[in-house]
């Protein structure tokens, strides 16, 4: 099998064609551009695009008898048999068609709103007119089972750890970083969106929630393309956010340049008081604020018709910066003990750099397909926090905390896939190299100089490296019943080293992940499905690192070094009605959970990672989808949900409860052209429970108006979120030590105007093929 796969690698770029057809074509008397020609002979297809005067080259392996079909808009507008021997020149001469035929090929072809594969979910976004004229994250949350929120995330039926592919190449960013860069996304270039609940062994095993697969259309139109998007929030303070993106595509190369700018402020409030013998109130009145300027290069060049080789560059530099004034009051059972006042200046810088290039190939008689990738990503954000902490009795503490961290990832990977006419078969190996090394240092403000604190202050070391592989099948028995079954295996060795303290770890281990689906179609309305999962939720860096972040001179964050990873298994049974109503059932065991937890002991404030519980946790989630009156196009979810912890360490309560969250999501066109529409959106979370923590009501309703202008070319939205001000984020945590109450709010409030403007050859698609590098996302 080696030889034969080094054979065909090294014989296909010397391929060439011997034949080829040139010409002309020419629609209603005027030349005919961007047509797709398409020439088929013994199951062997070759197609090419003519240009924007209608010539066209078409390239063809031997001589014969062709079929030859003209396709313009997705539809065939003719069809000819034509003989070749050699070179020859031969022109087509077709009518126009007429608008009405277009739109009857257009309606029935249309596919459903929504559809069920055996391990996904397939949301058609370009069916969609509520998704339309909008931002990739506003796309997303309109997705059923899909939750966007800019603090947060994104989160798939209450479940955070949400990885993010753009054509089954991963797009290495999480939380915040992940929203912004969607936001550069346009939904009229998304074809449909895939909520992979229970991601096939061909996918990590990180994350607890799933995967979701960005599709863009794949037009095969040649020539340049772009767009201009500026958008501005109003929150209490005003944002701003600028981006450019220019594509070009000929026969063979295809390119895209992106340019990104944004400037960001608003004004949050925190409070958090925790009750037991150690009391405490602590309040923060905090500004954030900060920018970034990014770009990225995809360069995607096909050596010949099997074969083709990418590489993709992004760099982002910007800055995150926040003014804090913190009051904390303390308390002994009761009695009020002291007061410390906090201002504190953080100003952060992060440098990022991604490198990824790859090289896919297909051979063989069934479209066998190699993909080897490689990906290179740094991050090297710098801090400084100056604080000041004055005392009741009035003495004033003077420190500062610069901090320096290193981020380093490398990985390789080979997928290899063959369609067996018994079943498709999938498998590959991988590796990933994590270095992760920082620099924290606290100093106290003595004498006129700032003297380092060695008790305080850390230096760490980090070193893990991954290896995988993995195997799966997939099997379409017949047009009811489909199967999908895979396993992977991956091997962990974890190093950390604390050189200040001397503390070290050292760590391996193993595990294998199966996965297993089920799905059966009882007929064009009704399919069904039944999946499990086997995932592993491994912590980030900034969960492990042992260094501290303070709030005040006695209270701080710190990470934990011996923070092992979580694992979960994930039941899922799955039905869809009409393309209209989705309906899942699920259940998920989470062993070795692991999250953050606040200790009080007299005056001093410890926020750590502990792996302290398992859970079970099962639910339903609903979601229907549908448009009435022809204008009214609605989109409601629910999930409903109940949870069982059990601690087994930490004095963290164990608790047991329901979670309800809600999603009503209302698009209303005002014209028969659907180029005016209005937009009512509200999402609400009653009083749920989730692991130790009771949250309390939270809502957002959201309303605007989305233009399309100049024939759709300008689009403009203009909305105002959060308007009743609903989404406080506001409950208590239960420890078997007492209980502790949050109360935040995030500047939710805000109003959006945004405008994109698309010009050039709009059927040009760029080259978003990110590759899938999943472990980056834990170095945020």
């Amino acid at each position: 099998m080696k030889k034969i796969l080094l054979s065909v690698v090294m014989l296909m770029p010397l391929l060439a064609f011997s034949q080829r057809i040139t010409g002309k074509i020419t629609q209603s008397g005027n030349s005919g551009p961007y047509i797709e020609i398409i020439a088929a002979k013994d199951q062997k297809r070759q197609s090419a695009i003519s240009d924007e005067k209608g010539n066209y080259t078409l390239k063809l392996p031997e001589n014969g008898t062709y079929h030859i079909r003209l396709i313009q808009d997705g539809a065939e507008i003719s069809a000819s048999d034509i003989t070749v021997n050699g070179d020859m020149k031969q022109d087509f001469f077709v009518e126009r068609k007429q608008e009405k035929q277009i739109e009857g090929v257009t309606i029935t072809a249309r596919k459903k709103l929504i559809e069920r594969k055996a391990d996904r979910l397939v949301f058609n976004v370009s069916n969609s007119v509520a998704s339309q004229g909008m931002d990739g994250a506003e796309a997303l949350a309109t997705t059923p089972l899909l939750k966007v929120d800019d603090n947060s995330g994104i989160s798939i039926a209450g479940k955070n750890g949400v990885a993010v592919m753009i054509n089954e190449r991963m797009l290495s960013l999480s939380g915040n970083e992940l929203v912004a860069y969607l936001k550069n996304l346009r939904s009229e270039n998304i074809e449909k969106i895939e909520v992979i609940t229970t991601p096939p062994a061909k996918y990590e095993a990180q994350g607890n929630s799933g995967l979701i697969n960005i599709v863009l259309k794949k037009n095969q139109n040649l020539g340049w393309s772009g767009s201009l998007t500026t958008g501005l929030q109003q929150q209490t303070y005003t944002g701003t956010s600028n981006s450019a993106t220019i594509n070009y595509q000929n026969e063979k190369l295809r390119a895209s340049l992106k340019l990104r700018q944004n400037k960001s402020e608003k004004h949050s409030y925190e409070n958090y008081t925790i009750e037991g013998t150690d009391g405490l109130k602590s309040s923060d009145d905090r500004r954030d604020f900060g920018n970034g300027l990014g770009g990225g290069l995809s360069v995607d060049y096909q050596l010949n018709p099997k074969s083709n080789v990418g590489f993709i560059y992004e760099y982002g530099v910007g800055h995150s910066n926040m003014d804090i004034t913190n009051t904390s009051d303390y308390f002994q059972n009761g009695n009020y003990t002291n007061t410390l006042s906090t201002y504190a200046e953080h100003r952060a810088r992060n440098q990022q750099q991604t490198v990824s290039a790859y090289y896919d190939l297909k051979f063989g008689k069934r479209d066998n397909k190699l993909s080897i990738t490689g990906n290179y990503f740094s991050n090297i954000p710098k801090s400084l926090i100056d604080f000041t902490t004055t005392e009741s009795s009035g003495d004033s503490f003077i420190v500062r905390t610069p901090s320096t961290v290193n981020y380093k990832i490398y990985s390789g990977q080979a997928d290899l896939t063959l369609p067996f006419q018994f079943a498709k078969t999938e498998t590959g190996i991988k590796f990933t190299n994590f270095d992760n090394n920082s620099d924290i240092s606290y100093q106290n403000f003595t004498g006129g100089n700032f003297v380092t604190d060695p008790v305080k202050s850390n230096v760490f070391e980090y070193n893990e490296k991954n290896y995988a592989a993995y195997l799966s099948f997939e099997k379409d028995f017949n047009e009811k019943w489909s199967a999908k079954a895979g396993i992977r295996y991956e091997y962990s060795t974890v190093n950390g080293n604390s050189v200040t303290s001397g503390q070290q770890t050292e760590n391996s281990y193993g595990k294998f992940f199966p996965t297993a689906y089920i799905t059966y179609k009882s007929n064009e309305n009704n399919t069904f499905s039944l999946n499990y999962s086997k995932r592993i939720n491994r912590p980030g860096f900034r969960a492990i690192n042992p260094y501290r972040w303070y709030i005040n001179v006695n209270s701080y964050f710190t990470g934990n070094p011996l923070l092992k990873p979580s694992i979960n298994h994930n039941f899922e049974l799955s039905h869809v009605y009409k393309g209209k109503l989705s309906t899942s059932a699920y259940f998920q065991r989470t062993v070795e959970a692991f999250d953050q937890l606040v200790n009080l002991q007299g005056e001093n404030r410890i926020s750590t990672f502990e792996n302290f519980y398992n859970q079970n946790s099962m639910g339903v989630t609903i979601n229907y989808s549908d448009t009435f009156f022809k204008f009214w196009e609605a989109n409601y979810a629910a999930d409903l949900s109940y949870m069982e912890t059990k601690v087994f360490s930490t004095d963290a309560a164990s608790r047991k409860g329901s979670s309800y969250d809600f999603n009503f999501q209302n698009n209303l066109s005002l014209n028969k052209s659907k180029t005016v529409q209005l937009i009512f959106n509200y999402w609400f979370r009653l009083p749920s429970n989730s692991g130790n923590v009771y949250m309390d009501f939270a809502g957002n309703f959201t309303s605007g108006l989305k233009l399309n202008l100049m024939e759709k070319s300008l689009q403009m939205n203009l909305f105002v979120s959060d308007i009743f001000k609903q989404s406080r984020s506001r409950g208590e945590i239960y420890y078997t030590t007492g209980t502790h109450y949050y109360n935040n709010y995030y500047d939710a409030r805000r109003l959006t105007l945004s405008a994109t403007y698309t010009f050039g050859n709009k059927k040009v698609k760029g080259t978003d093929r990110n590759v899938r590098f999943d472990e980056k996302s834990r170095a945020n």
